[in-house]
């Protein structure tokens, strides 16, 4: 599995690792079941086939069925498809991504939010030293 396959994936490949992540392992037809609008159960299977492909998932033959599991950690995934925004759609900078977040956020729950990042930012500050 390469860094490319985890910054890479269609929207629908990103679905259906939403669905395995959320549940731990999923059949085909939990991810079919899970996914709004969802294409046919052969494109489904085709999609797991290719995430299997591209490393980021393994199959365990449970009767005749295929369970899905993951093979990258969520918090890994997470890192590498903040990474691919940053790049994408803020050219790398955390500050313009963090912004456009705050931007976003329900102005009610503010106030608890940027308590919790200021003391986030202190202590990224505080180990860089």
């Amino acid at each position: 599995m390469t860094k490319d396959a985890l910054q890479h994936l269609t929207r629908r490949e990103r679905q259906i690792m939403d669905v395995i992540y959320a549940h731990g392992r999923a059949t085909a037809a939990e991810v079919l079941e899970s996914i709004s609008d969802p294409p046919s159960n052969s494109t489904i299977r085709t999609l797991l086939r290719l995430l299997e492909d591209k490393g980021l998932v393994r199959h365990e033959e449970a009767g005749a069925r295929y369970v899905y599991l993951p093979t990258v950690p969520r918090d890994r995934a997470r890192r590498s498809a903040l990474r691919n925004v940053l790049d994408t759609f803020f050219d790398g900078s955390t500050e313009d991504a963090v912004a456009a977040l705050l931007d976003l956020h329900d102005t009610r729950r503010r106030r608890l939010e940027f308590d919790r990042l200021s003391k986030l930012i202190e202590n990224a500050k505080r180990e860089e030293r």
